[in-house]
């Protein structure tokens, strides 16, 4: 789905929710809220099931049953509404709400582990530090009360899983936000859903102290946009960033060391406002405060440290170090995304005479200047590649034919302009093999056989394959 389509679902899916809050608890907002909810579940399948089986699409159905789940546990509600004189405190719909929960923060976890395949411990233990701090203030504030408000087992049990079933999902979200990897539209989205779905649990058990019920419940209908904002990152054209692993180095965020400043002081703070706000009470609170932060601070100090090298490893594993250009890891992960590529494959002529004669400084000279020239003669979209020795690509997605014929007539040109070396100037030509879009699948070997027959045909000269 494009950016605009994606824009206009959403767009029909706020308006939906608005008009469903307007009409919300009316005969026709129910029914408009039955059919908004089907067409959700409809196409939330639909974009999981042409997902390619195998890891990748299995979260993804999770995440469908889940709204499916959660959609049947409001049709039974609905059900009990016409057609029995009360609606039961616990019941079938319980049932479906909380698998739905248990589901999505499976799914959730699934997407972590895949895209942070054994980088994930710091992001474990970070949102576990969160999890507990939120389940001890969940505890006080939300299940306690239910407890004591409860009559039957039924009622005992079931009401505080809800506040469970959220830190749940608070912890596999989390999960997700603290682990490396890439961050575009869908993991926003996802993590924009499972906040609002937080949210909304949140707003049921604190708005009435201020609010009429029968005003707080009007933003049920919410949880349907929740659902638009994950069906629309799965049908981003960057969904595979939520399954696959990425090379982004993760860092330490000046929030992530907030937050987890304040989940060392949640345990604390609730103690304190349990036995109240004695004076001797506060002084300590405050010397606890004042202490975790300057372990925090001594412990971001050495994880940014700690970064900055992992940072600069990870860049000299995929960078060329004379030239700063990408290596071979790098191109064959771009080959390896979908979408049509052109490829020019470069090898330099008369670099060797040059490295021979003139010694290693000269050749080290005339490889960076003419990475130089390739990068300012590319588009941005564009990746410029140094496989070794004087062999270069360059790797231009959706680039037509014409264009890529054009481009290696200025590489040409480009490239023949002498190169100032210690007082001399040095020349070099260049052989290019093109693989347009459309042609051979291996485009990289396509244009590797072009170069040479470039090469056999008398050298600075292009040859399409």
């Amino acid at each position: 789905m494009t950016k605009g389509r994606g824009r206009l679902f959403l767009g029909c899916a706020a308006v939906a929710v608005g008009l469903l809050m307007t009409t919300y608890d009316t005969t026709l907002g129910n029914g408009l809220y039955v059919l908004v909810y089907l067409a959700l579940c409809g196409v939330v399948w639909t974009a999981a099931l042409r997902e390619p089986p195998g890891p990748n699409r299995r979260p993804w159905i999770l995440v469908a049953l889940a709204q499916t789940l959660w959609f049947a546990g409001d049709a039974i509600e609905l059900g009990y509404y016409y057609l029995t004189p009360e609606i039961p405190t616990v019941g079938l719909s319980d049932v479906c709400w909380l698998t739905g929960y248990a589901l999505l923060a499976v799914a959730l976890t699934m997407m972590a582990r895949r895209r942070a395949a054994g980088r994930m411990r710091g992001a474990v233990l970070d949102a576990l530090t969160l999890t507990v701090a939120a389940a001890l203030a969940s505890w006080q504030f939300l299940i306690l009360p239910a407890l004591d408000e409860a009559y039957t087992l039924a009622e005992k049990v079931v009401p505080p899983l809800y506040p469970i079933a959220d830190v749940v999902l608070l912890s596999a979200v989390l999960f997700i936000a603290l682990s490396p990897g890439g961050r575009t539209a869908p993991t926003y989205l996802l993590l924009s859903a499972v906040t609002l779905f937080l949210a909304i649990d949140l707003s049921y058990n604190v708005l009435p102290f201020f609010l009429d019920y029968s005003i707080v419940a009007r933003i049920q209908p919410l949880i349907l946009f929740g659902n638009a904002l994950i069906t629309a990152a799965l049908l981003h054209p960057k969904r595979a960033e939520l399954t696959r692993a990425g090379h982004q180095v993760h860092l330490l965020h000046p929030s992530r060391v907030l937050f987890l400043g304040l989940a060392f002081m949640t345990a604390p703070a609730l103690t304190l406002l349990k036995t109240g706000l004695e004076r001797n009470a506060l002084i300590a609170l405050a010397a606890t405060a004042l202490s975790a932060s300057f372990v925090l601070a001594r412990f971001a100090t050495a994880v940014r440290e700690q970064e900055k090298a992992q940072a600069q490893l990870a860049f000299q594993a995929r960078h060329d170090s004379l030239t700063g250009l990408a290596n071979r890891a790098v191109l064959v992960d771009r080959l390896a995304s979908p979408g049509p590529v052109a490829l020019l494959y470069l090898d330099l002529d008369g670099f060797k005479e040059i490295n021979d004669a003139r010694g290693h400084d000269a050749g080290d000279a005339v490889l960076t200047a003419v990475a130089a020239r390739l990068s300012a003669a590319v588009r941005a979209t564009d990746l410029v590649v140094r496989l070794g020795g004087d062999e270069f690509v360059l790797l231009c997605p959706d680039l037509p034919a014409e264009e890529a014929v054009n481009l290696a007539q200025r590489v040409l040109a480009e490239v023949a302009q002498p190169i100032p070396f210690e007082g001399t100037m040095l020349e070099v030509g260049v052989s290019v093999g093109i693989a347009a879009p459309g042609g051979d699948r291996n485009v990289l070997r396509a244009a590797d056989m072009a170069m040479y027959e470039a090469k056999r045909l008398g050298k600075g000269r292009y040859v399409i394959a």
